[in-house]
């Protein structure tokens, strides 16, 4: 099977229902996404599909051949740093444990890549991750600022 992931092709010899992020973190040794539930109900497997974010420890690699696929690991600004959004995480210091993080950094990223500006309703209906050390009001905040950061890039630059 040929993969398109974060931007480089891979090759990979392994059966067409094997979950993708067995693919990711077993074969090509992608390990920021991770397993949490089996289910696709935790969201902790979060990458981007042609840009969505998807549960992948459900989905089949079969259905993602020939789709642009985005890890944790490809989230990156085009200067190859972090991205506006992982730091503001670190700002508002969200992470606990970090398990749930990188799933709920990928659900984040397609919400302002899909709403610039979103309210708190908007969050918490967009960000359905399940974080057991409860740091959603965390998360929240490093949202808004990320979002903030983006519609003033100045900011970004630090000419603010």
């Amino acid at each position: 099977m040929n993969l398109t992931i974060n931007g480089k092709n891979y090759q990979v010899d392994v059966e067409p229902n094997m979950p993708l992020l067995w693919v990711l973190r077993d074969e090509l040794n992608m390990t920021g996404t991770k397993y949490g539930c089996g289910v696709s109900s935790c969201g902790a497997c979060t990458v981007h599909i042609d840009g969505v974010a998807t549960r992948t420890c459900t989905l089949s690699v079969s259905q993602v051949e020939g789709k642009a696929i985005t890890t944790i690991e490809g989230l990156k600004s085009e200067d190859g740093k972090l991205s506006d959004l992982q730091l503001a995480w670190i700002e508002h210091q969200v992470p606990q444990c970090g398990y749930c993080q990188s799933g709920m950094i990928m659900a984040a990223e397609q919400l302002l890549n899909d709403n610039p500006n979103p309210t708190d309703e908007a969050i918490n209906t967009a960000i359905t991750n399940i974080c057991r050390c409860g740091t959603y009001n965390r998360a929240r905040a490093a949202i808004k600022t990320a979002a903030q950061k983006r519609s003033n890039p100045s900011e970004l630059l630090g000419l603010k």
